[in-house]
């Protein structure tokens, strides 16, 4: 297991949903199953390439800031995780998720699902295109507001085997306030949740990009959500 600087733990007071649902005792883990070792697993056949482009799916083009994200998902010694399924979602650029209890008063984008998916190719890389997430509030203290960002959820060889994290943008002014963020005590570790600029993924005239590497395991690891 990574050490506990590095992963957010469960409780964590400041992020007050967490004194509810974060578990009370030690987390017991079975040894895997029928289930583990038969179950759904992805393939090429079940994601189209047209998933990882979230701007694609309404009628016309979705309102904000168009961005190319991108990266290369690796283990521990820097070798590259083929066929690794990745999920994105994420806030559309007035800061609302097309979800029944997100209802603060921001609009919804009829072109802008929010939700993207892509499997990484044999050198472990993948690619969303996408619009900028604009920030949003929560009710978790005064005045609180979620920086930008997104979401991503990694599938491992069974269904079971899921890993989630949130990448962040450079230089947001939100950052002092968010116990989501800072629930990672070490700052090396909260500054790889943050994406670098990537003039060399940027097209011109139509998207900037950004670079987020995610690595599973070790030192330089990737934190993610629900880890001790």
């Amino acid at each position: 297991m990574m050490g506990m600087a590095l992963d957010p733990p469960y409780l964590f007071p400041d992020y007050s949903s967490t004194v509810l649902r974060s578990p009370g005792k030690a987390l017991v883990m079975p040894p895997p199953g029928y289930v583990e070792s038969t179950g759904p697993v992805f393939g090429t056949g079940d994601v189209r390439e047209t998933d990882s482009d979230l701007t694609l799916h309404g009628v016309g083009e979705p309102i904000g800031e168009r961005l190319i994200v991108h990266g290369r998902v690796t283990d521990t010694l820097g070798r590259p995780l083929a066929g690794t399924l990745l999920e994105l979602w994420q806030a559309n650029a007035a800061g609302r998720y097309v979800h029944k209890l997100d209802a603060h008063p921001a609009p919804l984008d009829p072109n802008f699902t929010g939700a993207g998916r892509c499997l990484t190719d044999a050198d472990g890389n993948y690619r969303f295109v996408t619009i900028k997430p604009g920030p949003y509030p929560w009710r978790n203290h005064d005045n609180a507001w979620r920086p930008a960002h997104l979401h991503f959820s990694l599938f491992g060889q069974a269904f079971t085997q899921r890993l989630v994290t949130q990448m962040y943008f450079p230089g947001d002014p939100l950052f002092f306030q968010d116990p989501i963020f800072n629930s990672i005590r070490d700052e090396a570790a909260r500054k790889r949740l943050i994406a670098t600029y990537d003039h060399s993924a940027t097209m011109q005239e139509w998207a900037t990009g950004y670079r987020f590497d995610i690595v599973l395991d070790g030192a330089t690891a990737t934190p993610f959500e629900g880890q001790l």
